[in-house]
């Protein structure tokens, strides 16, 4: 029986290169999650706007450190 799920990628997290703005780092969250990845963008943006832009630093070192 095959257990591959198209939605959750079988090696963990993983950059979406495919639908990336920037780096890939939020479409590659939605796919993970299997959530919608305008909701996370939208998420990010709040936080970094909110959070005094320390999400974008987190943003930043998922970049460099996914794939």
């Amino acid at each position: 029986m095959n257990n591959y799920d198209p939605i959750r990628p079988t090696n963990g997290f993983m950059l979406d290169r495919r639908n990336k703005k920037i780096f890939g780092v939020c479409s590659g969250i939605s796919t993970y999650f299997g959530l919608d990845v305008t909701l996370v963008r939208v998420a990010f943006a709040l936080g970094a706007i909110l959070g005094f832009g320390s999400l974008f630093l987190v943003y930043l070192a998922i970049a460099l450190i996914a794939d």
